[in-house]
């Protein structure tokens, strides 16, 4: 008996060992991920149109953490370990950006920053004007979305910021329910968000939903698309990517 034991101990020990071994590098592949998702980068998922075409649904992408510092918002569960934002910079017009709506901080939204603080922003029959002065807008060819099944063409404008930043956005209808709207004056320290697709955009024109963005709700910058899948398969189903993934997408940037 006392043998069988001598044998049996060492191989008792030897996995313990490697039960402890495999937790201890489970718990800081962890630590890392955990610390690179809340400083450096977090993935979110595109659940609808608004953004088209620059970004579509399906589409999966990198947002960095530390373009405009950090708040609450950045944290696991949004924790109140601070007030304000710290080693924080403002965002640039033009910017693609992940926020919380103010109205309902658990929900986050992505537009692009049309409107800096100080601002008067307005759409006067589909134009966008800045401070008085209409945005440089000029036709492209038409977007064509050929997924679910049909063929559809979208008008396409490229419009130019005033500090030079250049992007694409949709017009599916003239005069749309935003294409005409009041001046809003975007206050201190809050940024005026807009959507591409300009008539499918509950954005910062909709005062009621979204309104003005406070610096403080802002999440990070969009930066990478990573992964996209269309045709509303869901990104797990493997078998379906060879038909699905949209590979001229992957690891584009977004601008």
């Amino acid at each position: 008996m006392s043998v069988y034991d001598s044998q049996e101990k060492p191989q008792e020990k030897k996995k313990e060992g490697g039960l402890l071994e495999t937790a201890r590098v489970i718990f800081h592949a962890l630590i890392i991920a955990l610390v690179i998702r809340t400083f450096l980068f977090q993935p979110f998922n595109i659940p609808s149109g608004s953004m088209m075409a620059t970004l579509l649904i399906g589409d999966y992408l990198f947002v960095s953490k530390y373009s405009y510092g950090y708040s609450r918002y950045s944290f696991p569960l949004s924790l109140p370990l601070f007030n304000g934002r710290i080693m924080g910079s403002e965002p640039q017009r033009g910017d693609v950006v992940v926020f919380r709506l103010p109205k309902d901080d658990s929900t986050d939204y992505i537009k692009r920053v049309i409107g800096l603080p100080g601002d008067r922003v307005q759409m006067v029959g589909g134009l966008l004007h800045i401070n008085g002065q209409p945005v440089k807008r000029e036709r492209v060819s038409d977007y064509v979305d050929e997924e679910g099944g049909r063929t559809v063409r979208v008008r396409r404008w490229k419009e130019t910021l005033p500090n030079g930043v250049s992007y694409e956005t949709l017009d599916l209808q003239d005069n749309g329910f935003l294409d005409n709207t009041p001046v809003y004056e975007v206050p201190p320290g809050n940024f005026f968000m807009m959507g591409d697709n300009r008539d499918n955009s509950t954005d910062s024109r909709v005062l009621s939903q979204v309104g003005y963005v406070p610096l403080d709700n802002i999440i990070g910058k969009a930066q990478v698309i990573f992964f996209s899948v269309g045709d509303g398969v869901p990104a797990w189903h493997v078998w379906a990517w060879p038909y699905a993934v949209r590979w001229g997408r992957l690891l584009t940037l977004v601008r």
